[in-house]
């Protein structure tokens, strides 16, 4: 358990994957890769959340271009006006 905890923690990207996202399938092959045992999908997803105690998170859908200080300026200074303009 230990050297499969060690292998997922270095991250998918370490492990040849082009993004850092963990999917059932990549860990079913990084697991394979570690230790030679083949396991399926259900039995990956037994794996991570009760043997690792790991758990199911969704990235954010949000633009990496997004600019908070910006967003909170037009907030601010032009919905006022759009909104006093109907």
């Amino acid at each position: 358990m230990e050297v499969v905890r060690a292998a997922l923690e270095q991250g998918a990207q370490a492990h040849g994957f082009e993004a850092d996202l963990w999917t059932l399938e990549r860990v079913g092959i990084v697991v394979e890769r570690a230790t030679g045992v083949v396991l399926s999908r259900a039995s990956v997803w037994r794996l991570l959340t009760g043997r690792l105690g790991w758990g199911l998170q969704r990235p954010e859908r949000r633009a990496v271009e997004r600019d908070e200080s910006e967003i909170a300026r037009s907030v601010a200074h032009e919905w006022p006006r759009i909104k006093k303009g109907r």
